[in-house]
């Protein structure tokens, strides 16, 4: 067994067809059928199930492939980073971001790299932490930071707690609810647009108990996207108030364009966020330096 058989009982999976299959991967049909009838007999057992012009795996073919899949494109990442690694280069790194740490770490970290580290290829991409995990394990990722509480437990996933970030409610330093010498409500709050990035449900049922009904994020919030520093910007030109993490607008709460609003009762939760790789995979070399720029920026 090797990895080219590997790949060509993978050719056989993807596409169906032997003769497809062979055509993928630039060799004989009857070279490929060779193949597979090495991997049959290195494992004792049948890998296809030839049904005229249908090819399909075998329950057990189903397992094999699985595991050659992860082992090929291993194999890929091994030959990519040495070969970076011999043209002086430290590798790639791919990261997926979550909407808090795409505010948080997105823009200071694409400027530390070009400034610091600028032969090292960078790609970070925002989105949906369903298909980022999903992403990750198809290895389009090597690392994603994320809600904690979006990404479900599995033996392939390592999720390393990075802690909790301090949540609250933000306006513009104009906004009438500043200027209030009252305790400040929720129900103060909906007289005013809400704006927030899509809330995992663990969050929106922590501010259903603690304000009632009308906080339920699918009716209260009015403005909502997973751009944060969007959100905060359409806070700083309206009334709208944002819901949502702290630490992406403290510069302009320290400037005092902006506003953290003591809403009564506190809201007393944040995010926790959390850094997921693979738990058989090697870590590329540049990995290290951004997970000690994750431990130094990703904090209240």
């Amino acid at each position: 067994m090797n990895l080219r058989h590997l790949e060509y009982l993978l050719a056989v999976a993807d596409t169906g067809s032997f003769s497809r299959a062979a055509e993928r991967c630039h060799i004989t049909q009857s070279a490929l059928s060779r193949s597979i009838q090495t991997l049959e007999d290195d494992f004792g057992a049948r890998l296809i199930d030839r049904m005229g012009k249908r090819n399909e795996l075998t329950p057990f073919g189903q397992i094999v492939a699985s595991r050659a899949r992860r082992m090929v494109l291993d194999a890929v990442e091994l030959k990519r980073s040495a070969q970076l690694l011999q043209e002086g280069y430290l590798g790639v790194i791919r990261i997926g971001l979550g909407a808090g740490p795409t505010a948080l770490l997105m823009q200071p970290f694409l400027r530390y790299m070009a400034c610091m580290h600028p032969r090292v290829q960078v790609s970070l991409e925002s989105g949906p932490p369903e298909l980022q995990t999903n992403r990750l394990r198809e290895r389009g990722f090597d690392a994603l930071v994320v809600d904690l509480r979006s990404v479900t437990p599995a033996d392939d996933l390592l999720i390393e707690d990075l802690g909790q970030m301090r949540g609250g409610f933000i306006c513009r330093a104009g906004h009438p609810l500043a200027k209030l010498n009252t305790p400040i409500t929720f129900a103060h709050l909906q007289r005013y647009p809400l704006a927030s990035t899509s809330l995992n449900p663990e969050l929106a049922r922590l501010l259903i108990t603690r304000y009632g009904p009308a906080a339920d994020p699918q009716v209260a919030v009015t403005l909502r996207c997973n751009d944060i520093n969007s959100l905060l910007h359409a806070v700083h030109g309206s009334d709208a108030v944002f819901l949502g993490l702290i630490s992406p607008a403290r510069e302009a709460i320290a400037n005092g364009s902006l506003v953290e609003l003591p809403i009564t009762p506190a809201l007393n939760e944040g995010a926790r966020f959390a850094f997921v790789t693979l738990a058989d995979r090697t870590e590329a070399p540049a990995m290290g330096i951004f997970r000690q720029f994750v431990a130094e920026h990703l904090h209240d």
